[in-house]
C-alpha cells in the first residue's frame, strides 16, 4: 500500500520526480526480459543505493517461484539463478506480504530464511517491494544494504512508485516474450502442418523413390531445424541399411547416398531392428563406438525413427544436429507422425518400382521370346544316338543340377546352344528364363549395354531405360555364345559379374545384383588366346570350370540319318508338304559328306531340298555338295548357308533391293515373296545405309 509522503523541499521533490520519470522511461524501453533484468540495477541506482538487488518471480500458470540475484556489488555470483530450495517458503511469503516490508538483519532473518546474501557484503537492512499490476502479482524486488539505517521512511514512497513502474515494465516484457513465443510456436505448428500436407501430397504425386526421399529429407531438415536428415532402407541382398537419400549441407562426406550403415549394433540399426524410436543427446552419443557415422560426423543430438507400415519395418528416418540441442518429447511425437507418412510414401514407391521393373522385364521377355520363336534353332530336344553325342549328354546330366559355370567348345554349327538349353532344362532353374546373347553379332560399343543394360540418356540414342541380359536372367540362366569375341576392355566387368554377381547399368551408379547361371560357348581356342594376351587369364579360368566339347558332325555320322528325317519332317510341316521318301543313294551321300558347316549346313541344305521337292520324294541338290564352292574372300570352302546368302544378296543387288514384282529378287530366284523374306530374316540379310548388305 502507499505510504504517506513526508514534507520535502520543492526543489528536492522536483528532482526526485524527474529522476523517477527518467528511470521509468528507461525501464519501459526494454522489451526483452533478460535485457530488462540486466539493466535494472543501473537504473535503480539512479534513485537508491544498495549493496545487493534480488528479484523473486512467481509464474501463476505453473505456480513456480524463481530467485534471481541481479546485482551483488561485483560478487561473482551476480546475475546467477539461485538454487530452487525453499520454493514453498518463498511463495508463501510473497503471497502473505503484498506490500512493502522492511527487515533488519540478523534480528529478523527468520522472515526470509530462503534469502542469503554473501557474508562479505555484511547486509544489515533488507527492503522488499511487491511487484504487482492490476492483472497479476509478479513477485518482489528486494533491496539489501550494509547500512542498518538505509531506506528511510521519506524514501519508501518513491521506491514504491518505482517498483510499480518496474512491475509494469516486467509485465510488459514478459507479455511481449510470451507473445513472441506464441507466435514462434504458431509458426512452428503451421510449418509442421504444412510439412504433413506436403508429405501427403508427395505420397500420391511422386512415385520415384529416390526423388521422393530427397524431397522429404530437405523439407524435414528445414522444419525441424536439423543439420542432417536421411532415410535408410534395407539392402535387398544382405538386409544391411543403405542410405538412399540424405540432406546434409555441412557434412564431412561420411554420410552420403548409397553408403551403408557400418554398425549392426548402432542406434540406426537398433531402431530398424526393434521398431523403436531412439533419441540420443551429446552425452549418450559420446558413449558410442568411434566408428559410428553419427559420432564421426560430430553430431550432438540424434533421433532415429523407424518407418513402419502394416507392422513391417521399411527403413529408418534419421535426424541429426551438430549443436547441443536434444530432441524434445514434442518433437519426437511430431516426427512419429512424419515417419508414418514417409513409411506410406516409401511403401508406395517400392511397390511402384517393383511393378515397373516387372513390367519392363515382362516387356523385355516378350520381345526376347518373340525373337526365340522366330529362331530356327528352337528344337525341343537333341537328335542323335552316337557314342560321341551320348558322352556329351552324360556330361550335361552331371553338371546340370549344379550352378557351376559351363564352357561349351565346338565348331560353328554343331549345336552348342542346344547343349546349353539342355543344361538349363535339367537344372533347378528350368522354371525361369533362359537368356542368350551372341557376343559376335553385336558391336563392341553396344555389347556392354546388351549385357548390363543402360539408363535413359546414358549415351546418344539411349531414349529409354533398358534392362540388360544379366538382369533379365536373374534366377535363370544366361548363354553367352562366342564368348571369345568379347573385347578385352569389357572382360573385367564380365569377371566381376561371375565373381561378385554385381554390375551397374550404363549411366547409373546404382549397384545391381544378379543370380544368373552362366553358360558360355566358343569355337575358338581360348587357351591360345590367353597366351597371345587376347583373352584374360583370370576370366578364362573362371569360365573353364566345367568344359564340354561338342563333336563336329563328321565325327558322329550315325546321327546324320536321324537328323535328316527330323529336319525334313519339320520343314515339310511348315511348308504344308508331304515328303515320306528319302532315296538311299541320297542318304549315303549325305552321310559321307564332311559337313564343314556341321548341323547348320545340313539344316540349310534340307530346307532348300524341301522347297525344291514337288512330290513325296525328297530331292536334294547333291551337286551343291560335290562342288563345295570356294569363298573368294577367305580362300576356303564355302558353306551352303554362305552360298545361299551370297546368291540372295546378289539377286537383291541386281534388282536394286526390290523384293516383289516382276523385276524383284523373288522372281529372279524363282521363289515366292514370303519365302524370300523368310529366308532373308533367317540369314539376317538387310539393307544398310550404304546400300551394302547388313547383318
Amino acid at each position: 500500500m502507499d505510504l504517506p509522503l513526508p514534507a520535502q523541499p520543492a526543489s528536492s521533490l522536483a528532482q526526485d520526480c524527474n529522476s523517477l520519470i527518467g528511470v521509468s522511461r528507461s525501464i519501459s524501453a526494454h522489451r526483452d526480459p533478460q535485457e530488462l533484468f540486466q539493466n535494472l540495477p543501473a537504473e535503480w541506482r539512479q534513485i537508491v543505493q544498495f549493496d545487493g538487488l534480488a528479484l523473486v518471480l512467481h509464474e501463476e500458470s505453473t505456480n513456480a517461484v524463481s530467485l534471481r540475484f541481479l546485482d551483488l556489488s561485483g560478487h561473482p555470483a551476480a546475475a546467477l539463478q539461485s538454487p530452487m530450495d525453499g520454493q514453498e517458503a518463498m511463495l508463501g511469503w510473497i503471497q502473505q506480504h503484498g506490500e512493502p516490508l522492511a527487515i533488519r538483519l540478523p534480528e529478523q532473518q527468520n522472515l526470509i530464511p530462503w534469502l542469503e546474501f554473501p557474508r562479505a557484503l555484511g547486509i544489515r537492512a533488507v527492503y522488499a517491494l511487491p511487484l504487482n499490476t492490476l492483472h497479476r502479482r509478479l513477485g518482489s524486488l528486494i533491496l539489501a544494504s550494509s547500512d542498518a539505517s538505509a531506506y528511510p521512511a521519506e524514501q519508501l514512497h518513491l521506491l514504491s512508485l518505482l517498483a510499480d513502474r518496474t512491475a509494469l515494465a516486467i509485465d510488459d516484457a514478459l507479455t511481449h516474450e510470451a507473445s513472441r513465443a506464441a507466435q514462434a510456436e504458431l509458426r512452428s505448428k503451421n510449418e509442421r502442418l504444412k510439412l504433413l500436407l506436403d508429405l501427403n501430397n508427395a505420397v500420391v504425386s511422386n512415385l520415384d523413390l529416390r526423388d521422393l526421399l530427397r524431397a522429404i529429407a530437405a523439407s524435414v531438415r528445414q522444419v525441424m531445424k536439423c543439420d542432417s536428415v536421411g532415410v535408410a532402407l534395407p539392402d535387398p541382398d544382405d538386409q544391411r541399411l543403405r542410405i538412399h537419400a540424405v540432406d546434409f549441407p555441412e557434412g564431412k562426406g561420411l554420410i552420403r547416398e548409397e553408403s551403408k550403415v557400418p554398425s549392426a549394433d548402432g542406434p540406426t540399426s537398433r531402431a530398424f531392428r526393434k521398431g523403436e524410436i531412439i533419441a540420443l543427446d551429446a552425452r549418450a552419443l559420446s558413449g558410442l563406438d568411434a566408428g559410428d557415422l553419427a559420432v564421426a560426423e560430430g553430431f550432438r543430438a540424434l533421433c532415429d525413427i523407424p518407418l513402419v507400415s502394416r507392422n513391417r519395418a521399411l527403413g529408418v528416418l534419421c535426424l541429426g544436429r551438430l549443436h547441443d540441442c536434444p530432441f524434445t518429447g514434442d518433437e519426437v511425437e511430431f516426427l512419429r507422425q512424419v515417419a508414418a507418412q514417409v513409411a506410406i510414401a516409401v511403401e508406395n514407391a517400392l511397390a511402384y518400382r517393383q511393378i515397373a521393373d516387372l513390367k519392363d522385364k515382362l516387356a523385355q521377355e516378350k520381345l526376347y521370346l518373340e525373337d526365340e520363336i522366330r529362331s530356327q534353332m528352337n528344337f525341343d530336344s537333341i537328335v542323335g544316338k552316337s557314342a560321341a553325342l551320348q558322352k556329351v549328354l552324360r556330361q550335361v546330366e552331371t553338371v546340370a543340377p549344379t550352378d557351376s559355370t559351363v564352357l561349351i567348345y565346338g565348331e560353328t554349327g554343331v549345336g552348342k546352344e542346344l547343349v546349353a538349353r539342355a543344361i538349363h532344362n535339367l537344372s533347378s532353374r528350368s522354371g525361369n528364363a533362359f537368356v542368350k546373347l551372341n557376343c559376335a553379332a553385336i558391336p563392341t560399343g553396344l555389347l556392354e549395354s546388351e549385357m548390363f543394360g543402360h539408363e535413359k540418356g546414358a549415351f546418344t540414342g539411349a531414349i529409354a531405360q533398358r534392362i540388360g541380359r544379366f538382369e533379365l536372367a536373374h534366377q535363370g540362366s544366361i548363354f553367352l555364345d562366342e564368348v571369345g569375341e568379347i573385347a578385352l576392355e569389357l572382360q573385367p566387368k564380365l569377371l566381376r559379374v561371375l565373381q561378385e554377381r554385381e554390375f551397374e547399368r550404363l549411366g547409373s551408379s546404382r549397384t545391381l545384383r544378379t543370380n544368373a547361371r552362366l553358360i558360355a560357348s566358343t569355337n575358338r581356342d581360348l587357351a591360345a588366346m590367353v597366351r597371345e594376351q587376347k583373352f584374360r587369364m583370370d576370366l578364362y579360368y573362371r569360365l573353364d570350370v566345367f568344359p564340354v566339347h561338342v563333336p563336329p558332325l563328321r565325327q558322329r555320322q550315325e546321327d546324320i540319318p536321324l537328323l535328316v528325317r527330323h529336319f525334313v519332317q519339320q520343314f515339310a510341316r511348315r511348308m504344308n508338304k508331304t515328303i515320306d521318301t528319302i532315296p538311299s543313294d541320297t542318304m549315303n551321300v549325305l552321310v559321307r559328306y564332311e559337313w564343314p558347316g556341321n548341323i547348320r549346313e545340313l539344316q540349310n541344305l534340307l530346307e532348300r531340298a524341301v522347297i525344291l521337292s514337288t512330290g513325296p520324294v525328297l530331292k536334294v541338290p547333291l551337286a551343291d555338295l560335290q562342288a563345295q564352292p570356294m569363298s573368294p574372300a577367305a580362300g576356303k570352302q564355302e558353306t551352303l548357308e554362305e552360298a545361299e546368302r551370297r546368291t540372295i544378296v546378289d539377286a537383291l543387288q541386281r534388282s536394286n533391293w526390290l523384293v516383289s514384282g516382276r523385276k524383284g529378287a523373288a522372281a529372279l530366284l524363282g521363289l515366292k515373296r514370303t519365302t524370300l523374306q523368310w529366308r532373308m530374316d533367317k540369314l539376317g540379310i538387310r539393307r544398310s545405309g550404304s546400300g551394302e548388305p547388313g547383318i
